[in-house]
């Protein structure tokens, strides 16, 4: 069965004349990344340091002669779990939209890359994370932001890779973001197979929040993307890792992540949709590694194992 969501409902009435008061708190509440409901309604998943953020908020209207009322409840009458996730999306899909627009927008320096300048590259990278903090269902446009601030930032510029020894990563404790997908999982399946048996994971939407972890796939990171290649291929290039089905599986994750169609795979959709339906379902983020390791085990026997027929 689904697990279901809690939600923290904001109900508030404003004074009349209180236009500096509504402005206040729009802005505060749009920095919380809460979403409307009604014209005097609005929700937040119901996490302790947004239940703190929202007791204050509704503390400050009373203050300045409003009224409001905080509910924590995982059912709200009339609109659906989906359909309050689908707000967070849109609102969030809006937010990733402005930023991609701006970056259009934005001269480039001309050489051997095109480059965004730096002040530039700053300020909208300023504005993905901020926005990224707010994204609590892990809305689909980020990936394409991260993307175009890589290749701007001139991330895929040619260079020779590092070339790393996996007995140096040992026991670490990787970090990614939330509600994995199908590059962050098979990253996390190819670093416990093949680099770092004793490796755990943890899921933070900010690298800083756990600056002991080694972050990957992730912005401005060393194991993400880097050029045209994916977090799991910079992996397979930096450990010089050459197992036989790995080039076939980093072909997979790469259509799906990228979707450049460059080497003509299908599997990886299916993945993919797998991936996004057990986040869906309710599924935390280590049950979808477990689960998505136990698919990546599969697709290397079979690629591992598979003989050239010969004709005869």
């Amino acid at each position: 069965m689904k697990a279901k969501l809690a939600w923290i409902l904001l109900l508030y009435s404003l004074p009349s004349k209180s236009g500096a008061l509504r402005l206040s708190l729009w802005r505060q509440l749009k920095h919380l990344g809460a979403v409307s409901l009604k014209t005097s309604a609005c929700v937040l998943p119901d996490r302790p340091e947004l239940h703190e953020a929202m007791q204050w908020l509704a503390q400050e209207v009373r203050r300045q002669g409003g009224d409001a009322t905080l509910v924590r409840t995982e059912d709200i009458e009339g609109i659906t779990d989906e359909e309050i996730t689908g707000l967070f999306l849109q609102a969030r899909t809006a937010d990733y939209e402005e930023i991609l627009a701006g970056l259009r927008g934005l001269p480039l320096r001309r050489g051997r890359a095109a480059r965004m300048p730096p002040e530039g590259l700053e300020k909208w990278s300023a504005r993905f994370q901020a926005v990224r903090r707010v994204d609590y269902f892990d809305c689909a446009a980020a990936a394409r932001v991260e993307e175009a601030l890589r290749r701007l930032s001139g991330a895929g510029d040619a260079r020779r890779p590092v070339v790393l020894r996996t007995r140096d990563y040992q026991g670490r404790v990787w970090l990614t973001r939330p509600r994995p997908e199908v590059d962050r999982v098979g990253s996390a399946w190819l670093i416990r197979r093949f680099i770092d048996a004793q490796a755990t994971f943890v899921f933070a939407s900010d690298a800083a929040a756990n600056p002991e972890a080694l972050p990957y796939d992730m912005v401005g990171v060393e194991f993400g993307h880097h050029g045209d290649d994916c977090t799991f291929e910079t992996l397979i290039k930096r450990f010089t890792l050459d197992e036989p089905g790995l080039k076939k599986i980093a072909a997979i994750i790469h259509d799906a992540d990228l979707g450049d169609g460059r080497h003509g795979t299908q599997e990886g959709a299916g993945l993919l949709a797998i991936f996004r339906g057990w986040a869906q379902m309710g599924w935390t983020d280590h049950d979808i590694l477990a689960r998505g390791f136990e698919c990546f085990d599969a697709l290397h026997r079979q690629f591992s194992t598979r003989k050239t027929s010969k004709k005869p």
